[in-house]
């Protein structure tokens, strides 16, 4: 797949990252706090952003490349248009990057439900149940405090990837038949893949 994009915000120039594919135990560690704010975490902000745009997805945690630290991103408002079936090409246009460092939630109100997926758990998705509404406090790449009021599949969003900073994944929030199917079923996957490649 080609992704391209004139939008001023597209990270050009950025490296796209390796998505760890569940079952990594990598996946499971509870991220870090982020201590230092410096040009280290501006780049990996922005290749994580790459990363998520060419995957494609609107969320992606530090964990889900490899990273043990408390940091996701997520893009809910961009566009994505196919430019050249035959050579899979796409434009991404209207980018809203965001990224959330060391994020609490609060103010969790309602309840929701959203078929949800996971792009270190590829090809699987389930309904699963949210809060509707919350508050998000964090910092941004510069380490400067902010706060966000969110709703809808924002909303959803910023807790589906947070999760990843526990080491949560949307399919431990299904019933234990459906976890244990699908976790089964990505099992057997990785070991088909791994003859493949011997």
């Amino acid at each position: 797949m080609k992704i391209s994009s004139t939008d001023p915000l597209y990270p050009s120039d950025s490296e796209a990252l390796n998505i760890v594919i569940y079952p990594d135990p990598v996946l499971k560690v509870k991220g870090e706090e982020i201590t230092e704010f410096n040009n280290d975490l501006k780049n990996l902000a922005n290749s994580m952003l790459k990363t998520m745009y060419h995957a494609p997805g609107i969320g992606l945690a530090g964990p889900q490349v490899g990273i043990s630290k408390r940091i996701f991103v997520l893009d809910v408002d961009y566009k994505r248009d196919c430019i050249d079936e035959e050579n899979d090409h796409y434009e991404i246009s209207e980018l809203n990057p965001m990224v959330f460092i060391n994020p609490t939630l609060r103010d969790l109100e309602g309840e929701t439900t959203y078929q949800e997926g996971c792009l270190s758990i590829p090809e699987i998705f389930d309904d699963v149940k949210r809060f509707e509404t919350l508050v998000v406090d964090y910092k941004d790449v510069n380490g400067d405090d902010q706060s966000m009021s969110a709703d809808g599949l924002l909303s959803i969003c910023i807790q589906h990837e947070n999760d990843h900073l526990d080491g949560i994944l949307f399919i431990e929030k299904l019933s234990q038949l459906k976890f244990s199917f699908y976790h089964k079923k990505m099992i057997k996957e990785k070991k088909r893949l791994a003859k493949k490649d011997d």
